[in-house]
C-alpha cells in the first residue's frame, strides 16, 4: 500500500511515516517509479512503534530494538535488550504507583467535594495534591 493509506490505517499522518523512514524506523519497498509500497514487514514495524511508544519507549529506544531483532540472535543482543527492558519495566512501575495513588487521591477530593464541600475540606484537598506531588518527584529522583 502506498503511504496515504498506510498512515490512515495507522491513524498517524504521513510526515509521521516518512519521518520514521527518514530515521531509519521503517523500511517501504521503492518502486521504479519513486513510488514507496508499504508491505506487511512495515505493518509489522509499525504496530510494534505504536505499542512500544504507549508504553513510553522513545524512539531512539525502538530503533535500537529493531537493530536488534535484525542481528543474529546472541548472548550479548539478548543482555542489551534485556536491559533496555528492564529500564522501562522499572519507569512503567514508577507509573503505575503514581497514578494508583493520584487516582485514589483524586477519588478522595471528589468526595471532599460533593455537595458543596469545597471550603471545609480545602485544606485536605491541599494535602492530597501535595501528597501527589511529593510521589511525582520520587519518581524523577
Amino acid at each position: 500500500m502506498r503511504i496515504k493509506q498506510f498512515a490512515d490505517k495507522f491513524s498517524v499522518t504521513t510526515d509521521t511515516i516518512r519521518y520514521y523512514e527518514k530515521e531509519g524506523l521503517l523500511y517501504p519497498v521503492k518502486q521504479d517509479n519513486g513510488y514507496r509500497v508499504f508491505n506487511a514487514s512495515c505493518e509489522h514495524t509499525m504496530k510494534l512503534i505504536i505499542v512500544l511508544r504507549q508504553l513510553g519507549f522513545t524512539l531512539q529506544e525502538i530503533k535500537q530494538l529493531l537493530t536488534l531483532d535484525q542481528k543474529p540472535i546472541s548472548a550479548a543482543c539478548n543482555k542489551e535488550t534485556m536491559q533496555l527492558f528492564s529500564t522501562k519495566i522499572a519507569y512503567i512501575e514508577q507509573q503505575l504507583h503514581f497514578y494508583q495513588h493520584a487516582l485514589q487521591s483524586l477519588q478522595l477530593t471528589q468526595t471532599y467535594m460533593a455537595d458543596g464541600q469545597y471550603a471545609e475540606n480545602q485544606v485536605k484537598i491541599a494535602g492530597l495534591i501535595e501528597g501527589m506531588y511529593q510521589n511525582l518527584q520520587k519518581g524523577r529522583d
